[in-house]
């Protein structure tokens, strides 16, 4: 069964109580990684240099960094500016395995005006963890949080 999204998109709009993007962006992954059951990494990569992620705010095992467009879950959703919702990550063949137990994984792009500011990366251990249902929910979240915070550009 999938969270109550709407619930968890007024808590997290309650949370963020700054426009400040460092703070919003640790504490969105924190909350998300207790709020959303058996997730293992969650966290953003910004887009700091051209045609590259960069590590930001996360929660979980260390990461991969840096992660360009051209590799990669991440890198897809950040060169189409579409989310990218897989269920079994082992089968994609440009596959960045930071921690070997992640199984799917959903990247939600983050676009500003037409610019991409970056993505927001859930893992889970468990093989085809996200539904339809999720990756809306998850969107719904990622739009409270572009809603709440300043997305200024970054160096």
């Amino acid at each position: 069964m999938a969270p109550d999204y709407a619930l968890l998109a007024r808590q997290l709009a309650a949370l963020l109580d700054t426009r400040d993007w460092l703070t919003n962006s640790a504490q969105t992954c924190a909350f998300l990684m207790e709020e959303i059951p058996t997730l293992n990494w969650a966290g953003f990569y910004l887009h700091r240099k051209p045609q590259t992620l960069w590590l930001g705010p996360f929660q979980g095992k260390p990461a991969c960094h840096p992660i360009p467009f051209a590799k990669g879950v991440c890198g897809a959703a950040a060169r189409t500016r579409r989310t990218q919702r897989i269920d079994d990550v082992h089968a994609i063949a440009n596959h960045i395995a930071c921690d070997a137990a992640s199984r799917a994984e959903l990247v939600v792009p983050i676009v500003v005006d037409d610019r991409l500011w970056g993505v927001l990366d859930l893992d889970s251990p468990m093989a085809g963890r996200f539904s339809e249902e999720d990756q809306t929910g998850i969107e719904m979240l990622v739009g409270v949080f572009m809603g709440r915070t300043d997305l200024v550009e970054l160096p």
